[in-house]
């Protein structure tokens, strides 16, 4: 898999694994609501019908359940398969059909028997969708033996992260946060098919361990620029994967760092923040200079209002003031600095398509 030495964004480089899977593979299939739509799920599928033909890459009815059906039918006949979804709580409705069927299929045929299908759903926050249409429901799926579940920040790791999902011989969760699509790319060869089940560390730092997800990675490595200029060097670990979670890249920064900030854009309660602050606390508590710490959303539905939202989520000044406070320090700042404009849309290039 290899690309020219350009700038890329996020939605270009699964569209690019996309294509590269389906070079690769003459049998693939590529479907789900919207694949053909003028907007081609932001960018994300653009061409593939062109390319590969309607027998390949198809447009489905509104029927997530049959379509995750078909997709476990057609894994165990030997047809590789891409279902997306354009909104992680669309696909709900086809819960039984993961939790029971691709995600036990394996096991319960003695590993004789693969479910090869890559489930990419959108999820994320944004646009007054409120509390049934912008949740993040990523911990549930990090809960089911059976599976594993990507969730990649970038566009560099996206491609290569997309691509070793696809050809993994069993079910992947990849989840794509809907306001990394159009952020700037990064200048790279994809040529690397990165490894399922491994964290990174995005920025060296002595003096406390960020562990970030998806988006709030973004937010983290603006924090951690800020935080620098005080005299707080932060190491922040994007966590990419959460089914398998890579307890050694954290362990092992804890131990240098004594400090750790774990950041979560799903609820707080059975959060992957949460079970990750339990694994250090049982593991490395020795290791630990203050109490493990928790940035996640509250415990209650999204709300839809403009005004509700404007202080609702997590942010790049959340978290420089929470470390901050674990270092009892006291710092005024201009915290405009690092607000939205408008809140609820990621920059002024952004333009859905919903």
């Amino acid at each position: 898999m290899q690309s020219n030495n350009k700038k890329i964004k996020f939605f270009e480089a699964i569209n690019f694994a996309l294509h590269a899977a389906m070079i690769r593979d003459k049998k693939m299939i590529c479907y789900g609501l919207g694949i053909n739509d003028p907007k081609n799920i932001f960018g994300t599928t653009k061409n593939l019908k062109n390319k590969f033909g309607k027998s390949r890459v198809f447009d489905v009815p509104t029927s997530e359940n049959a379509l995750t059906g078909i997709s476990i039918g057609a894994s165990i006949n030997g047809i590789r398969s891409v279902v997306t979804h354009q909104r992680l709580d669309f696909f709900l409705l086809a819960m039984d059909q993961l939790v029971n069927s691709a995600a036990k299929w394996h096991y319960m045929f003695g590993s004789k028997m693969n479910v090869p299908i890559t489930i990419r759903l959108i999820i994320g926050r944004g646009w007054g969708q409120g509390p049934t249409h912008s949740q993040s429901l990523h911990s549930w799926f990090s809960h089911i033996p059976g599976l594993k579940v990507v969730v990649p920040s970038n566009s560099y790791d996206a491609a290569g992260l997309l691509y070793a999902s696809i050809f993994d011989p069993n079910p992947v969760i990849f989840l794509e946060h809907r306001w990394l699509h159009n952020i700037d790319g990064l200048k790279n060869k994809l040529t690397k098919i990165e490894k399922l089940g491994k964290s990174k560390i995005v920025k060296k730092g002595k003096d406390i361990t960020i562990v970030s997800i998806s988006y709030l990675t973004i937010e983290a490595l603006e924090a951690a620029k800020f935080l620098e200029k005080h005299g707080i060097s932060c190491e922040v670990i994007d966590l990419i994967s959460i089914r398998p979670i890579d307890w050694k890249t954290i362990y092992r920064s804890i131990e240098k760092t004594g400090h750790v900030l774990v950041l979560d854009m799903g609820t707080k309660t059975g959060s992957v923040a949460s079970e990750i602050i339990a694994n250090i606390s049982i593991n490395i508590f020795s290791k630990l200079k203050s109490s493990p710490t928790i940035i996640a959303m509250p415990d209650v539905p999204v709300p839809t209002s403009f005004g509700l939202t404007k202080n609702f989520y997590p942010s790049t000044d959340t978290i420089i003031t929470k470390i901050f406070s674990i270092f009892g320090k006291k710092v005024k700042y201009n915290k405009d600095l690092f607000k939205h404009s408008p809140h609820d849309i990621p920059n002024k290039f952004f333009k859905g398509p919903f």
